[in-house]
């Protein structure tokens, strides 16, 4: 029982933390709720069990990300800071888009017969997703690995400049 109402908590402050991350005039403050949505999707996988899916929606998302935001909120501020948020001009229809899509999920829920499975979790989700990663897809494990080289060299050429040769 105590496990249902602590998902029904942390879906409470995840699906508010996000309503109001689109109805927010202040685009900081979309940012800082945006941080706590994902917070909670974190805390989501961490009752799923999904320990290394939790750090990496907390590393990724909540870290890099909304950092990254931030960071692109305050160096494209020109001057004095704006109030309001651009994208919030069209913030009731997309609250009533959002309470239209939480309804059609919920019927969706209560209508779906679903199967309970027999099947024991593994022991811990990341030497499953390692094991995966180094077994049945490591061509795009490592396909991914030199995409993410290329990119590392790429940015650090861009940052450093290539000097011409006279």
């Amino acid at each position: 029982m105590t496990m249902a109402v602590m998902f029904y908590i942390i879906a409470f402050v995840t699906l508010g933390s996000a309503l109001m991350m689109v109805i927010s005039k202040n685009i900081f403050h979309s940012a800082l709720l945006m941080l706590i949505s994902f917070i909670g999707v974190a805390a989501v996988y961490i009752l799923l069990h999904a320990d290394f899916l939790a750090a990496v929606q907390v590393l990724v998302y909540a870290g890099a990300i909304t950092v990254f935001i931030v960071f692109g909120i305050m160096f494209t501020m020109k001057g004095e800071p704006r109030k309001t948020n651009p994208f919030s001009q069209n913030a009731i229809p997309a609250a009533v888009l959002i309470l239209l899509f939480i309804v059609i999920n919920a019927v969706t829920v209560i209508k779906t017969v679903w199967p309970f499975s027999n099947i024991a979790p593994p022991e811990t989700t990341a030497k499953a997703i390692g094991d995966l990663m180094l077994t049945k897809y490591v061509v795009g494990f490592e396909v991914t690995a030199v995409l993410l080289l290329t990119a590392m060299v790429g940015a650090i050429v861009i940052v450093k400049g290539v000097k011409k040769s006279s």
